[in-house]
């Protein structure tokens, strides 16, 4: 009888034993996954290579000799494009954002496949996968999470997963901040209703946990807001015609110009009647889920600057004001060659296929 005990006690030693080493596996291996491997560093040896070569050929576009500056910034836009593309954007807009908290407000462009609109989307990771090690999943998320009324917001991971618009930024947080932690939050389709409805409570929400934090704005946490701007042409779209004014010399310039638009009606002193513009030029007045011109960040843009402009209010700080850092596209400059780092580029680059970059800072 005393060995049966035994065998039963040793039994249940040996359960609590494995189902601890799962509990361990499944929490080590709760990191998040890059989605891209080809137009994004996924080691620290291929992002130190890119911003070496940025600085080397295109450094007359950044402050100061290596991007570093002392200033912050609370609020940025940000290209999330090849890197081998966009270049000296990324360190341009991102080399100001130095707080360890950043809120991500990323594309959710494969909404549609998930039938996902009109609410925000979270994930449960712990981290996420970077170059310079793994960055923490911030635990203001699971605060924020406790805040917000349940009907705003879902948790997906098989969403977040897919999506890159989030993942091309922390490589370069991650370069001038080991430390940082993020918050993921993506924005599928929403009307400016929609957004308006949803980005209060949320901004209420960051407002309660910074301030029993207290968190100062740009100090201690940012916003960075993932983007690209219009992708134009006739080629490789999936069959669309995206070449609004068509694909010759005068067709892209006056795409430029109405690139420039865009970009003006978001820039200078933050407020709701601005970000309503810019949804007038990129959303489809009788039906938000469709492109008036095809900018993917045409959701998480006014929803991210929504969020920071009712956090201004809430904090009752100076209105935020937007400053364009930089405008490019896909074909205006030399491309960062990348081939020899084992990387390379998603898409085509050429009259009949581009996509701009728009830059623009908060403070």
């Amino acid at each position: 009888m005393k060995y049966k005990y035994y065998s039963y006690l040793k039994l249940l030693v040996g359960l609590l034993v494995l189902f601890s080493c799962q509990q361990q596996i499944k929490v080590k291996n709760n990191v998040r996954p890059q989605a891209d491997t080809i137009g994004f560093a996924q080691y620290d040896w291929q992002m130190d290579s890119i911003m070496d070569r940025i600085f080397r050929t295109q450094s007359e576009y950044l402050d100061g000799e290596d991007g570093a500056t002392e200033t912050t910034s609370k609020v940025v836009i940000s290209p999330h494009d090849d890197y081998s593309y966009v270049g000296y954007l990324y360190p341009a807009i991102l080399q100001k954002i130095k707080a360890n908290t950043v809120f991500i407000f990323g594309v959710a462009h494969k909404a549609k496949l998930l039938n996902m609109e009109d609410q925000i989307i979270f994930d449960s990771y712990d981290y996420w996968n970077g170059p310079y090690g793994s960055a923490k999943a911030s635990s203001v998320r699971e605060e924020l999470l406790e805040l917000l009324p349940l009907e705003m917001f879902q948790v997906n991971d098989s969403m977040q997963q897919m999506e890159h618009s989030v993942e091309a930024i922390i490589p370069f947080l991650q370069y001038y901040n080991r430390n940082v932690e993020i918050v993921s939050i993506l924005v599928p389709y929403m009307s400016y209703d929609k957004m308006m409805e949803i980005s209060k409570p949320l901004s209420e929400a960051i407002k309660t946990v910074a301030s029993k934090k207290n968190w100062t704005w740009g100090k201690d946490f940012a916003f960075v807001i993932s983007n690209d701007g219009v992708h134009y042409g006739d080629e490789d779209w999936g069959g669309k015609n995206f070449a609004y004014y068509g694909t010759d010399s005068i067709g892209y310039l006056q795409a430029m110009a109405h690139e420039e638009k865009i970009i003006q009606a978001i820039s200078g002193g933050l407020n709701p009647e601005k970000v309503k513009t810019f949804t007038e030029f990129t959303i489809q007045e009788s039906d938000h889920k469709q492109y008036k011109w095809t900018w993917c960040g045409r959701y998480s843009v006014p929803f991210g600057l929504l969020t920071a402009y009712y956090l201004q209010q809430a904090l009752d700080i100076n209105p935020l004001i937007g400053t364009p850092v930089g405008y490019a596209t896909s074909i205006d400059h030399p491309h960062i060659p990348v081939d020899d780092l084992n990387m390379g580029v998603t898409a085509p680059a050429s009259q009949r296929h581009w996509v701009g970059y728009a830059a623009i800072r908060y403070e």
